[in-house]
């Protein structure tokens, strides 16, 4: 079945290389705009499929966080492990934690899938790349909605108490995810000529995951607390799950401080991934 014979890109016309950094702006939000409509066309194509392709379809984006959840609650409530006293019941601490860790893994990988998944259209089609991006953008808002039921369930079961600080959760988890694409976006060049890629993602998402305060909190103690200090996931996932359920932002400077730098990340990766898509997709066509 052809999926790209109903999206609009015969009205994309590719630019000539610009060396400027005034026209490279220029040219880049040019190219994002117009990548919107074909972006949304994308994501709903993808999303159909991946559902309807699917057994138990929207509930696999479910289970993963839950079942994760489960088994860490089990082991503590067990006493297999100590992981320490919270500032929240355990059982919300670790599911909320697993829900946020579940989206930055899914938006890690997602710039790379979409490109890659893209191929045939890449060698063929002109259209706007930063369609690709924004498409996976759009997939991880999706998945962020889904997800949310798992929070407002762990919310009821447990009563949690709502604050107004919950309002400035949604900040937070943008940023968690922003993160989690710019460095997927930096990956995605070598992602799209070597596989080992994918398969190095896979391994350092699980180391990372032991080296992320998700179901512990953030060590206090030297040289435990180094995870706290030098993993820029720490911040933004702890400073999420406070939001969410305390209402306050615990340690606001290195919050601030990692969002500052996955703005600056983003932007970065856009331009690497402008500059070497071209070179890639000479390689896939020779």
């Amino acid at each position: 079945m052809n999926h790209t014979k109903d999206l609009p890109i015969s009205i994309y016309t590719p630019q000539s290389q610009m060396r400027s950094p005034d026209k490279l702006l220029h040219s880049m939000w040019r190219d994002l705009k117009a990548s919107r409509e074909l972006a949304w066309r994308l994501f709903v194509r993808d999303i159909s499929a991946k559902y309807r392709q699917s057994i138990l379809g929207v509930f696999w984006a479910f289970f993963p966080p839950i079942v994760a959840g489960l088994v860490f609650i089990i082991l503590q409530s067990k006493k297999v492990v100590n992981f320490g006293e919270t500032d929240i019941p355990y059982p919300v601490f670790v599911l909320v934690g697993t829900t946020l860790w579940q989206l930055f893994v899914e938006s890690l990988n997602a710039p790379l899938s979409a490109v890659i998944s893209a191929k045939p259209m890449l060698a063929k089609i002109n259209f706007p790349r930063e369609a690709l991006i924004v498409s996976a953008f759009y997939q991880m808002l999706f998945s962020l909605f889904i997800k949310s039921f798992i929070i407002v369930g762990v919310f009821l079961i447990f009563r949690v108490q709502v604050t107004f600080g919950l309002l400035l959760a949604p900040l937070a988890i943008l940023v968690l995810i922003l993160m989690g694409i710019s460095l997927g976006l930096l990956l995605t060049p070598l992602g799209t000529l070597y596989t080992d890629i994918q398969s190095g993602l896979i391994m350092a998402t699980q180391f990372l995951f032991f080296v992320t305060p998700v179901v512990y909190p953030p060590p206090q103690t030297y040289p435990y607390s180094l995870i706290a200090i030098f993993n820029p996931i720490s911040p933004i996932l702890t400073g999420a799950r406070d939001l969410l359920t305390k209402g306050v932002l615990t340690n606001a400077y290195p919050f601030f401080i990692v969002s500052g730098l996955t703005i600056l990340t983003l932007f970065t990766a856009w331009v690497i991934y402008r500059l070497a898509l071209p070179i890639i997709i000479e390689r896939m066509s020779a």
